[in-house]
């Protein structure tokens, strides 16, 4: 009976340790931050990701916090350069309020706030096509 009991307990105990390291990854992916960066949802590789932030962070050092459109600008133009054609990207003042709806190639979309702004970044994909 106890070898039993013991089994159980074992298998709940791995459950839960399955629970928090899941606990753990979302709270990576939603809060990883350089700077002041937090994520709000995502589905890019680490390494396009941080891509991401470190484009957004330069856009913030070249221009005006209020120059949305410099910023847009200057991370699509980034990405382009980096990734090929086809990137998007829109900013808000955090605070403000904006809706959307994209199709986008999976594993290129992220939504994040950095300092007083909100970037939207992702690559475009037609209506035709499979989208993420």
């Amino acid at each position: 009976m106890w070898g039993k009991r013991h089994a159980m307990t074992r298998e709940k105990f791995s459950r839960f340790l399955d629970y928090i390291n899941r606990l753990r990854e979302q709270k990576d992916q939603k809060e990883m931050q350089e700077g002041k960066a937090v994520i709000e949802d995502t589905d890019m590789p680490l390494k396009i990701l941080a891509q991401a932030l470190a484009s957004a962070s330069r856009a913030l050092d070249l221009y005006e916090v209020f120059d949305c459109i410099a910023f847009a600008a200057y991370i699509k133009k980034d990405f382009d350069k980096m990734h090929g054609p086809g990137w998007q990207c829109v900013d808000s003042v955090v605070g403000t309020n904006f809706s959307c709806f994209f199709n986008h190639f999976k594993g290129t979309f992220i939504y994040f706030a950095l300092e007083t702004l909100n970037f939207l970044i992702f690559k475009g994909i037609s209506s035709n096509s499979t989208s993420s």
